[in-house]
Parts: structure tokens; C-alpha cells; sequence
């Protein structure tokens, strides 16, 4: 069973930006804990305006992935209290799922240890 790193960018109507990052603190963050899923990072995007924001996930398994994720946008909770709010802000999302192999975990590692001694 191989770990999975889900990364997600979104394309989000002029202007709502500040009020997407609001409702994912405030509403996505709690729900998304309480069914057991990782959030790795979350922000505005530093590359692409003022309309792009990112959410990176991980996850034991794809399969763990899959399941978790079909719970949480399946639930009443979600579609009936936070969707729609959701959706009305977004224009277009991209989701890529990477597996956290022994290699990119070591590349990743490594990119982080010669990052921090530039800051």
C-alpha cells in the first residue's frame, strides 16, 4: 500500500478569493477532520493571481483516498450545507493524486532541507 499526496487547484470566480479562503478555513478544515482526512497545506496560489487557490491532501492508499472522499462529498452534511456555497465560487478546480514512493518522498525531503537554508 502506497501513501497518496492529492493536490488540488482551483480556479475561483473574480474577487472571491478572500471569501473562499474564509469558507475553507471556517467550514471545508473542520469537516474535512472529522472524516479523517489530511490536510497537508491550503492557500492562495503565489503564482497565478488574485482567482487561484490550492488545497494538497494525503492519504494512506488510493483506495483509502477514493473512499474518504466519496464519504465526505457524498454526505448530507456537504451537499445539503456547504456545496452549493462552494461551487458558486469556484469556475474550475484540477485535481492530481501522486504516489508518495520511497523516490519522490526522498525528493521531496530533499527539496525541503535546501529550501529552508535559503530562508
Amino acid at each position: 500500500m502506497t501513501a497518496v499526496l492529492e493536490i488540488r487547484t482551483y480556479k475561483l470566480a473574480p474577487g472571491t478569493r478572500d471569501d473562499f479562503d474564509d469558507m475553507v478555513r471556517e467550514r471545508s478544515l473542520p469537516m474535512l477532520e472529522r472524516f479523517g482526512i489530511r490536510v497537508v497545506a491550503y492557500g492562495p496560489s503565489t503564482t497565478d493571481g488574485d482567482d487561484h487557490y490550492y488545497l494538497i491532501r494525503a492519504f494512506a492508499s488510493d483506495a483509502e483516498r477514493k473512499e474518504q472522499l466519496e464519504a465526505f462529498y457524498g454526505s448530507d452534511e456537504w451537499r445539503e450545507n456547504h456545496r452549493d456555497a462552494f461551487l458558486a465560487l469556484i469556475e474550475a478546480y484540477h485535481t492530481v493524486a501522486i504516489e508518495l514512493t520511497p523516490n519522490v518522498r526522498a525528493a521531496l525531503t530533499r527539496a525541503a532541507r535546501s529550501t529552508s537554508d535559503v530562508a
